[in-house]
């Protein structure tokens, strides 16, 4: 629960400065990978229960997320979340939102891009805040099915981010 509180505090101060807030998310993740597929599942369940709304972007990226810049920079988000699987140390299917200067030690070996370049490169070119949600894989074996834990927190990110108004 506390990366929800810390989300929401994120959310409270972008609003300070603006009260439409436009949100990109990225769902990254290698779907034939087990629980490296967390970020592309919270980008299929979100973009499904967030089809109309104009203020939301949620993009399917895959392994290869740099190839999916243009269509955010289009967007001109305020804030950009990273979804992603990422290994913490934590109990598989712990989540964390994760400051993306803070992410530089998080493994993210079956991307072509470590988020926190893509980030780097994100704010270079954009003014917005990034941020990464983290999902501790149980399983990223090539092959391996989504672990219950991984899903179950894909879930409840997929809730948390469909409330956001």
């Amino acid at each position: 629960m506390c990366w929800q509180v810390t989300l929401n505090h994120r959310l409270r101060q972008l609003r300070q400065q603006k009260d439409r807030l436009r949100i990109a998310v990225m769902g990254i993740g290698h779907e034939m990978r087990g629980d490296d597929a967390a970020g592309v599942m919270v980008a299929r369940g979100l973009a499904e229960r967030a089809a109309r709304r104009d203020t939301l972007l949620v993009l399917d990226a895959g392994a290869m997320p740099e190839n999916n810049t243009g269509p955010v920079r289009r967007f001109r988000p305020d804030l950009i979340l990273l979804v992603d699987a990422a290994q913490m140390c934590e109990p598989p299917g712990t989540v964390c939102l994760l400051d993306w200067q803070d992410t530089v030690g998080v493994a993210a070996s079956t991307h072509t891009l470590p988020p926190y370049i893509l980030a780097q490169y994100l704010t270079a070119t954009l003014d917005c805040s990034i941020a990464l949600i983290g999902i501790q894989p149980a399983d990223s074996s090539s092959g391996a099915p989504l672990s219950p834990e991984v899903n179950r927190a894909v879930d409840a990110i997929v809730e948390t981010l469909a409330a956001i108004e």
